[in-house]
């Protein structure tokens, strides 16, 4: 397979997440879909058996072709002579990245953080040691959220998990999560957890419960403009100074995606004393996968 070949699908696929990855190649029409589609998948399987990571969560940052040696053949022909057959060959490059881990353990508290926010883990750890305990904060988190979408039924909208804080020492580890049930069976690291639960009185003014509400009204076909109005309304519940929502995709099942947003009030993103809640959050619908992002400014110290 030619250098050439190669690199017309993976210019298609560059950026895309792994799910979505496996559905182009399974739907273009070259022949060199299948063994790119052999690589990616050989580089998901090694993702998730030897690092643990999650396929739902896997980029790709980084795909790329050189061209390899030529493989020559002579292919015989009439009166003694021979016809030169060349094949040419190619390597191909694919890294996978989890954004999982960056997103929500770097971008959402990078500004401010250490002066006027908190770390949403507390923990130390020798270097080498480091990546394992991000890992496994992760997995905390993602077991967490998986157990309350499951088991509880949210009727007011109201209800869900605005922040989790972890706590570990040499013996145990201690979990804050807000607005979750009082006891989970967690299978996925083994430690002794204690968690300890506290109610928030004013919901509307944490980010994650707002993203999860505009999430509901888009699954429901609601209007992005729609949602994102109500939400502003409930914000003002929360004496709140400023919001900013962002969407991202295709938007009410447009062929072309964009990018809307709308703000109400302050929102200075520059002011480093300036205190901002901020999250991220990935909506399913059926026309694709939107992005929500939200920003509350809470106050100024």
């Amino acid at each position: 397979m030619s250098a050439h070949k190669a690199r017309r699908v993976l210019d298609q696929i560059r950026g895309r997440s792994y799910q979505e990855t496996l559905m182009i190649l399974e739907l273009m029409p070259y022949r060199a879909c299948y063994p790119i589609f052999k690589v990616i998948y050989s580089a998901a399987a090694n993702a998730k058996h030897n690092m643990g990571l999650n396929e739902e969560y896997l980029v790709i940052i980084k795909a790329t072709v050189d061209e390899g040696t030529t493989v020559k053949k002579l292919k015989p022909r009439a009166r003694g002579r021979s016809y030169t057959i060349k094949r040419p060959t190619c390597h191909i490059t694919i890294v996978l990245k989890d954004i999982s881990l960056y997103e929500e353990s770097v971008v959402e508290n990078s500004i401010g953080l250490g002066t006027i926010q908190g770390h949403h883990s507390l923990w130390f750890a020798q270097p080498k040691n480091y990546s394992k305990g991000l890992q496994e904060d992760q997995k905390i988190r993602e077991c967490i959220k998986n157990y309350v979408q499951k088991n509880m039924r949210i009727s007011s909208g109201v209800e869900g998990i605005a922040r989790i804080e972890i706590q570990k020492d040499r013996s145990d580890s201690d979990h804050n999560p807000y607005g979750i049930p009082k006891v989970i069976k967690l299978n996925y690291v083994n430690r002794k957890l204690n968690i300890t639960i506290t109610r928030i009185t004013k919901p509307y003014g944490h980010p994650n419960i707002l993203a999860e509400f505009i999430a509901g009204q888009l699954r429901n076909r609601v209007s992005f403009r729609k949602a994102i109005k109500k939400a502003i309304e409930l914000t003002e519940q929360a004496d709140t100074k400023g919001i900013q929502v962002q969407i991202a995709g295709r938007i009410d099942g447009k062929e072309i995606a964009r990018v809307e947003w709308i703000r109400e009030g302050r929102v200075p993103l520059q002011t480093i004393r300036a205190k901002i809640d901020y999250c991220s959050y990935r909506v399913r619908t059926i026309y694709g996968v939107l992005g929500i992002k939200i920003w509350i400014f809470v106050d100024e110290e």
